[in-house]
């Protein structure tokens, strides 16, 4: 099976996230945390990659990363390559350490990419390893690096530091976000929830307008979304199911029906007008649209459809009147 799709350019950036096969807990043992570290650093010099975040927990690692080439593909392929190779031969092992070859969700630089990092550097509070006021003290994260004389080259605070109220990348200005990173760890769950709830799902963090840019490039690309998958995310479905959303909400509009009353049957004249409108102008599934207008199982929207179509509705003036608007 061809190697699937991943959509990579120069200056994207990157929430990249995977865990331990069977969610096994891959950096406890002794040196294996380190050892990723050494790995991740490794490929950032090599790589020309701009880290602003990353943590590393017992099953599991979150990266904030910006890519100057894109590289980002075979950059994964030789982190996690050459750290599974040490980490097998270490413990005298053979298989696959991780589940799969990596999640990457397509951030927007500033404010959006300031929030994967804030969301990042929280998670050992988020797993009750540290408190937030202790936070700091956690070994295995970027947070303990930014304030350091030392810090490595490739560390990048000025997101971070613009977007947390403009602090100055300075000992002072690090205390401070410090004590902004507690504040966010102290917010209500739902507000917490509500803040951070998109971070790592879906396949991007930003504005619509990015993500608009985005679908541009994918097809510019001739990435198929019917076709295509982008390996390590499900991101071309996900795009894909945000498109047929929104034909969703248009045909509902040019069909005159509100999409938060629809009849409770599963053949309701509504739901029935809505999925032969979505079928004949958009490549939504039967699978979707039975999920998502409550038509039960994926034949039925194929039987309900079809008895329409026989029954002349298809045909009807206002019928096409209607996909006429939805295609515009």
């Amino acid at each position: 099976m061809a190697r699937a799709l991943r959509l990579e350019f120069e200056g994207a950036c990157y929430h990249v996230i995977n865990r331990g096969n069977y969610r096994r807990n891959l950096f406890e043992p002794k040196g294996a945390a380190k050892a990723f570290e050494d790995c991740l650093f490794a490929v950032c010099a090599k790589c020309g990659w701009r880290l602003h975040a990353y943590v590393i927990m017992r099953n599991h690692f979150h990266l904030a990363l910006e890519t100057p080439e894109p590289n980002l593909s075979i950059g994964m392929k030789w982190l996690q390559g050459t750290w599974a190779a040490r980490f097998n031969r270490f413990r005298g092992q053979v298989g696959r350490p991780f589940q799969g070859r990596f999640k990457a969700l397509h951030v927007e630089p500033g404010h959006a990419l300031a929030q994967v990092a804030h969301y990042i550097h929280l998670n050992p509070v988020r797993a009750k390893v540290v408190s937030p006021d202790r936070l700091a003290e956690f070994e295995w994260s970027s947070l303990r690096w930014f304030a350091r004389k030392d810090r490595l080259a490739f560390l990048a605070a000025e997101t971070i530091m613009g977007e947390s109220g403009g602090l100055p990348d300075t000992a002072a200005g690090w205390r401070r976000y410090h004590a902004y990173l507690a504040l966010l760890a102290e917010e209500a769950p739902a507000k917490r929830e509500e803040r951070f709830a998109r971070l790592s799902r879906g396949w991007v963090v930003g504005s619509p307008e990015f993500k608009k840019e985005l679908r541009k490039e994918l097809r510019q690309k001739g990435a198929l979304l019917d076709r295509a998958s982008l390996s390590g995310t499900d991101a071309v479905a996900a795009l894909r199911e945000e498109e047929w959303e929104e034909q969703l909400t248009k045909a509902a509009k040019a069909l005159r029906i509100n999409l938060d009353k629809l009849g409770p049957r599963k053949s309701a004249a509504e739901k029935v007008k809505l999925a032969a409108a979505m079928r004949a102008v958009t490549t939504a599934s039967n699978g979707w649209l039975a999920t998502r207008l409550a038509m039960g199982q994926p034949a039925s929207v194929s039987q309900f459809t079809r008895r329409f179509r026989l029954d002349g509705g298809q045909d009807a003036r206002d019928f096409q009147a209607a996909l006429s608007r939805i295609k515009e």
